[in-house]
């Protein structure tokens, strides 16, 4: 295990290398990610995210005695995505499924409720021993929001390894949830004790626009210090003053002080890139090491 990547970050970022803007080769994608379970850095990194559609080809980049542990990502409909996960070469440990459950605008609750199905499925008493898989429902942050998170938040309650995912970027500048948005609803998770996790748009440690689309982006850091604050019992105000920072000398302070610790809250983000946040966590001095190999 390495003493480089604090416990705070431990897992932070999940390897989402075949997917946009990255778009990585899934050949290619292996290999990179054999090199990164490899290296100082692993506790970073979570694990292989994979299109449900794509793991028999997953399976056959393995070597005999080699396992990899991956997250399925629902590219079919709900009803076949149980199908699929159960299906894979036994190499393929799964750790995670994540699949939107409504497009923006649609009511999310028939999707949630065929995803916590799957989460029952998934981790059944007759599996006792083998290892449970978390299942994230991708949930709109518009119509329905709240009734879905206390859908979920129940769920979890009674014992199923489920928790939310929110989208933070995109194509389209309406993808991208204000600071304000959310705070909202990391607040509305903490208020549930209910895990999240992100995905896209969080390229870099603080808030920046980008000056090739024009929009402007979350930052990891930014994320971490305000679940960090959210934690200890901020409100949305706190929250979204953290979220909005463009400095990051009060996310470093707020974060510096937990280094230690496990992670409240957020579960993290799925990153087409690994070495990108590795560098801007070595540059803010929250993780030490260097590029040796």
């Amino acid at each position: 295990m390495s003493t480089q990547v604090p416990a705070l970050l431990d897992g932070l970022v999940d390897d989402a290398a075949v997917f946009p803007p990255g778009s990585a080769p899934l050949p290619d994608a292996v290999a990179a990610h054999r090199r990164h379970r490899a290296s100082w850095y692993a506790d970073l990194v979570g694990p292989l995210l994979v299109p449900a559609t794509r793991l028999p080809e997953l399976a056959d980049l393995l070597d005999p005695g080699e396992r990899i542990e991956v997250g399925v990502i629902g590219d079919v409909p709900l009803a076949r995505l149980d199908a699929a996960r159960t299906g894979v070469d036994p190499r393929l440990l799964v750790r995670q499924v994540e699949a939107a459950v409504a497009r923006r605008g649609e009511d999310p609750l028939p999707g949630l409720t065929q995803l916590v199905e799957l989460a029952r499925r998934a981790n059944r008493p007759e599996a006792a021993g083998t290892d449970e898989v978390t299942v994230y429902a991708e949930v709109p942050l518009t119509f329905g929001l709240t009734g879905a998170l206390d859908v979920l938040a129940a769920a979890r309650a009674g014992g199923l390894p489920v928790a939310a995912k929110f989208r933070t970027g995109g194509l389209a500048a309406e993808l991208f949830p204000t600071p304000a948005e959310l705070a909202a609803v990391i607040r509305a998770c903490r208020d549930r004790h209910l895990p999240f996790k992100l995905t896209a748009g969080l390229h870099q440690a603080v808030r920046h626009l980008d000056p090739e689309t024009g929009f402007t982006h979350h930052g990891f850091a930014n994320v971490l210090a305000a679940t960090l604050a959210a934690a200890d019992g901020a409100g949305v105000e706190r929250i979204a003053e953290l979220l909005t920072a463009t400095d990051p000398r009060p996310l470093l302070r707020c974060v510096e002080g937990d280094l230690a610790a496990p992670r409240p809250l957020w579960a993290g983000y799925g990153s087409c890139s690994i070495l990108e946040p590795l560098t801007d966590l070595i540059r803010l001095g929250l993780v030490n090491g260097g590029f040796d190999a």
